[in-house]
């Protein structure tokens, strides 16, 4: 049975007559869902519903639209464990990482709940008497929200909430590879009683329903999480319509571990960070660049620690890391894996698909370090988005710096150190959004601002205060009330 769009507050048939088979990335014989391969009159039907919905959405106040949310995150916490089982079914990732999405998921929408209720208007005194003046904010009307795949509860939870807590009605692309949780998460907003159109989603190609999306003068904002590539690509298309853009992209951070750290802390942050969802947030850890007085003790205690983790399907509660997201991104990796050893780098655990049963039937690559890696490789300067930590040595703590920032990226960073001194200068010479110090570089709180610089980000950051800035526009009211 093909899987329907929702358009207009109702599951329909795609008008497109192409589908597509979604399979398990740990059982490949396994068909999670047929899907529809949506074309530009699915896309075109959504928004023109979003585009119909938005005038009575907007003419609600934030307290009616925060109740009809409030329901949709009861629904959610209600059905926490059945969203991760069908995270992890699509995705790969452990039952541990899918459930932890969840409670990041319900915790990023409530904020932006209280968000959407917190925005207020802004008052100055004027120049002329009896003038009394105000700025506030208001919706800009259709969004268009394309998710990704690594995080497909968490990543449009976070863009639709302030979307829709702003007034806004929305069209909602999610990631091919997990058309089900989209689903899921749409249902919630269906049985919760989201007025029809207010949200709709399309499933289909980026070429087709995400171009549609992103270049329809209908849509008046597109929030994004994906590649740089495909990000570069999505603001050429909308800066051309004037359609304003927030891209969330690539990265490829590095964890700085100084000669005073804590190594032990140090490597539980470095394999924590670069193996969950095998390697494939955007906020993992790709690159561990290491002073050279500690950097054989900290590789030896890594390789320890890799060693113990087990992969495997992540529907087993005993998984540390569960297969890559598709036979695509398992090209990409062992690709990367050609290039590195090709590239001099020394390959010393992992490396290979795994083979036999049960891993011969998914996308299983184990957690995998290279040591002796330059700044210069491929390896040091590309996003893998897989399992993959490249070691480097750094002679000292500045060199240790050009090495972390010298990258197309700027998303996430750490270091490692018990001296305050360089923790701090650390903090002002990192070129990233988010820095940490003894933290995981995939570290987030929902009351901050997540976004990256370079080749990571673009436009205002989602999430925290700004989450809801991006969906909105300033007003200014100036009203003479007495003459003098």
């Amino acid at each position: 049975m093909v899987q329907k769009q929702y358009i207009n507050g109702a599951w329909v048939d795609s008008h497109a007559r192409g589908t597509y088979e979604h399979r398990n990335p740990a059982r490949l014989g396994e068909v999670t869902g047929v899907w529809p391969q949506g074309d530009d009159e699915d896309a075109s039907r959504a928004m023109n519903a979003a585009a119909a919905a938005f005038a009575g959405w907007r003419s609600l106040t934030a307290v009616r639209r925060a109740d009809q949310m409030q329901k949709v995150l009861r629904l959610m916490d209600e059905r926490r464990e059945e969203l991760a089982r069908i995270i992890t079914l699509e995705n790969g990732k452990t039952l541990k990482d899918s459930r932890a999405e969840v409670q990041s998921t319900c915790r990023e929408m409530e904020f932006q709940i209280g968000e959407g209720l917190r925005v207020g208007g802004e008052t100055k005194p004027t120049a002329q008497p009896g003038v009394f003046a105000y700025e506030t904010r208001v919706p800009l009307g259709v969004i268009s929200v394309i998710a990704p795949w690594n995080f497909p509860l968490n990543v449009p939870g976070r863009k639709m909430t302030p979307a829709l807590m702003a007034g806004n009605t929305v069209v909602f692309k999610p990631a091919s590879l997990t058309p089900g949780v989209g689903k899921a998460l749409v249902d919630l907003f269906h049985e919760a009683g989201i007025p029809p159109g207010v949200v709709n989603m399309v499933v289909g190609p980026g070429s087709t329903v995400g171009a549609a999306f992103t270049g329809s003068p209908l849509v008046k904002a597109v929030s994004f999480t994906g590649s740089t590539e495909v990000g570069r690509g999505i603001h050429r298309v909308a800066s051309s319509a004037m359609i304003r853009t927030q891209l969330e992209m690539g990265g490829k951070n590095a964890i700085v571990v100084l000669a005073d750290a804590d190594i032990e802390a140090a490597v539980e942050s470095a394999a924590t960070a670069a193996y969950a969802c095998a390697g494939q947030w955007c906020t993992c850890t790709s690159r561990a660049v290491v002073e050279k007085p500690v950097l054989e003790e900290f590789t030896e205690r890594l390789m320890d620690r890799v060693k113990q983790m087990k992969t495997g399907d992540g529907s087993d509660e005993s998984t540390d890391m569960g297969p890559l997201c598709g036979t695509e991104q398992l090209a990409t990796v062992s690709e990367y894996l050609r290039v590195g050893s090709q590239e001099g780098a020394r390959l010393v655990t992992g490396g290979e698909r795994l083979g036999g049963k049960p891993y011969d039937e998914g996308c299983f690559i184990p957690p995998t370090i290279f040591t002796k890696v330059t700044p210069r490789m491929r390896i040091a300067q590309e996003e893998i988005f897989g399992p993959v930590l490249s070691v480097m040595e750094a002679a000292d703590y500045d060199e240790a710096v050009r090495i972390a920032n010298d990258v197309p990226f700027g998303l996430s960073s750490s270091v490692y150190t018990r001296d305050l001194s360089r923790a701090m200068s650390f903090i002002e010479q990192i070129d990233v959004g988010l820095v940490h110090v003894n933290m995981l570089t995939a570290y987030k709180e929902p009351g901050f601002t997540f976004g990256g610089v370079k080749d990571s980000g673009f436009g205002i950051p989602e999430a925290g205060s700004s989450g809801i800035e991006f969906f909105s526009e300033h007003k200014v009211a100036y009203i003479r009330y007495r003459e003098e």
